[in-house]
């Protein structure tokens, strides 16, 4: 029964395959607490490594009415005039620095409402955020235009109503003066709203894009919330805008969707349909129940070997200025992405698998290495936590990923980067840090420069689509932004039916190629697999025919115009 709701079918037998049906690593999140809300317990490699109906059945078979990971109480209650290190079960502090913490909230001990660490990438994220002292890669920014003030001030009205409800978007990051820093939970935070106003005779969107640009503006992490609007008026048209400044050490992609499709459903004037909101806290506890040492022992088998970094291009800096980023789009879609999803499915497996190993083909060849590193975007949501497919907050993480190539068929690349992935996800909240250090590679050196982010997009909206056009009449969203601190990024946004790829690059590397080298590697992958999956990988091409062919002649003109390591750049 649950899988007919989750998948939309109609009847499922004992041997059909939840992935060769549609399912995928996000509808894997609400298949775990679905099965928990009926007293069964299945972990995500039990739902990858046994995706039928009846094999999966007989895995959980032993462990009805399994209770998840214990989440120690909150402590801090409302009226609470004194915090002791003892009311605060998840991070050890002592009471000085308590005292600093308290001192430092607006409101003192009652605006306080918990106190614990700070997950995985959000350590990651507060460590570039505190080596810049100019912009933020990780600020977001979303940019809105409103037939008038009163539609304005109705969205930024339910906004607050969405900051409210979650503890998550009431949060700031405390560090200074601490053994460790902690995110702090407010009971009450205020959006900022600064109206700016806007010169005549000059395009209002340019200078509000400007005054409010992610590569000169930031953010004070130890003020809640950690969004911030701007608003103005547009003098010719009488439109007001808004620019919306998020940061990611408090979001994901999946809780942006999740706040959008709150704010339509307040709009709407059902907030009564609005889904109870679940505390962070529980998932900061479940990270908790794996030890470092756990971690480390995967990541020493996987890299342990790897002495040299994964770089494309040689390109080493991993201190990305983002200001310099190069973005490029390209729509994947027709016959290729159908071709894509049925041999996913016939695979058994996800999209996301072949996208993997298209992307280590890609890397490979512009790196000059058969065994490549690269890091990868994990849901950080599958480890079974109360309410994973419901709760707001930071929960990805990027993790390296090994794929090898050499000597290797089409056929045996793409089933071991599955495993590999099926493997990597009871350590998707691992610290980066930690796996890098056990890898060979030199302590200076980064052991990736490149990343992918595959992503399930548009799945949270609150309703149909009359629903939507009323809650969004008279807005408009008009663009945003969303940096990388690597020197290459590919997004992968799945729509359903095709996909959007999204790459970020530096100066010294074109993103349109690199869109144009992974549908290269995807269609050469695909054809394979269907036609001779024992063919050697290292002979399928990355490059495009027309790129091929001015290649071919460059290299054997000898009246060539460029040198040939600058034509091959």
């Amino acid at each position: 029964a649950i899988w007919q709701e989750l998948l939309g079918v109609e009847r499922v037998g004992r041997h059909d395959h939840f992935f060769e049906l549609g399912g995928h690593s996000l509808l894997t999140i609400t298949l775990i607490e679905r099965l928990r809300q009926v007293k069964l317990n299945a972990d995500v490699r039990t739902i990858f490594n046994t995706p039928s109906l009846s094999a999966m059945a007989a895995a959980m078979a032993g462990t009805v009415q399994a209770q998840p990971a214990l989440v120690p109480p909150n402590l801090i209650e409302a009226g609470t005039t004194v915090i002791t290190p003892e009311m605060l079960p998840l991070v050890a502090l002592d009471q000085t620095h308590i005292d600093q913490i308290i001192s430092s909230v607006p409101g003192g001990v009652a605006n306080i409402q918990d106190i614990y660490p700070l997950a995985p990438l959000q350590e990651g994220i507060l460590f570039q955020h505190l080596l810049k002292t100019q912009g933020d890669t990780y600020l977001i920014l979303s940019i809105l235009a409103f037939d008038g003030r009163e539609r304005l001030d109705k969205f930024l009205g339910a906004l607050q109503q969405v900051i409210n409800r979650h503890d998550i978007l009431r949060s700031s990051i405390h560090w200074s003066g601490l053994t460790q820093p902690v995110q702090v939970v407010h009971r009450h935070a205020v959006l900022p709203v600064e109206t700016l106003v806007l010169e005549h005779g000059a395009d209002a969107l340019d200078q509000l894009q400007r005054r409010t640009d992610p590569r000169t503006t930031r953010l004070d992490l130890q003020r809640a919330p950690l969004l911030a609007a701007y608003i103005a008026e547009d003098p010719q048209s009488g439109e007001w805008y808004l620019s919306l400044l998020n940061h990611h050490i408090v979001s994901d992609h999946m809780t942006l969707e999740f706040i959008v499709a709150e704010i339509e459903l307040i709009l709407n004037g059902r907030p009564d349909a609005l889904p109870p909101s679940l505390p962070y806290r529980n998932f900061i506890a479940q990270t908790l129940t794996v030890t470092p040492e756990e971690h480390a022992a995967y990541f020493r088998q996987q890299l342990g070997d790897i002495d040299e970094p994964t770089v494309p291009f040689g390109i080493l800096n991993v201190q990305v200025d983002s200001s310099q980023i190069q973005e490029a789009h390209f729509s994947l879609e027709g016959q290729l992405a159908r071709r894509i999803r049925d041999m996913a499915r016939t695979h058994g497996m996800t999209a996301a698998v072949l996208f993997h190993a298209a992307w280590a083909q890609v890397i490979s060849q512009c790196s000059g290495r058969d065994d490549v590193v690269f890091g990868t975007v994990l849901s950080g949501r599958l480890q079974g936590s109360d309410g994973a497919d419901k709760v707001l907050g930071m929960f990805i993480n990027t993790l390296p990923v090994r794929v090898s190539l050499g000597q290797r068929t089409v056929g045996q690349v793409v089933r071991e980067t599955h495993q590999h992935l099926i493997d990597l996800l009871p350590h998707e909240q691992a610290s980066l840090a930690l796996a890098q250090r056990c890898s060979g590679v030199s302590a200076h050196l980064p052991l990736f420069t490149s990343l992918l982010n595959y992503r399930h997009s548009g799945t949270a909206s609150s309703g149909n689509d009359e629903e939507q056009n009323v809650a969004w009449k008279g807005m408009r969203v008009i663009g945003g932004q969303e940096r990388t601190n690597y020197p290459i990024t590919l997004s992968v946004d799945d729509l359903g039916d095709g996909f959007m790829l999204t790459t970020q690059c530096v100066p010294e590397v074109d993103p349109h190629r690199m869109n144009s080298y992974l549908n290269t590697a995807l269609e050469t992958l695909i054809k394979s697999l269907e036609e001779d999956p024992g063919q050697h990988i290292r002979t399928l091409s990355v490059i495009p025919d027309t790129e091929r062919q001015y290649l071919l002649v460059g290299l054997n003109d000898t009246a060539v115009e460029y040198p040939q390591e600058q034509l091959i750049h």
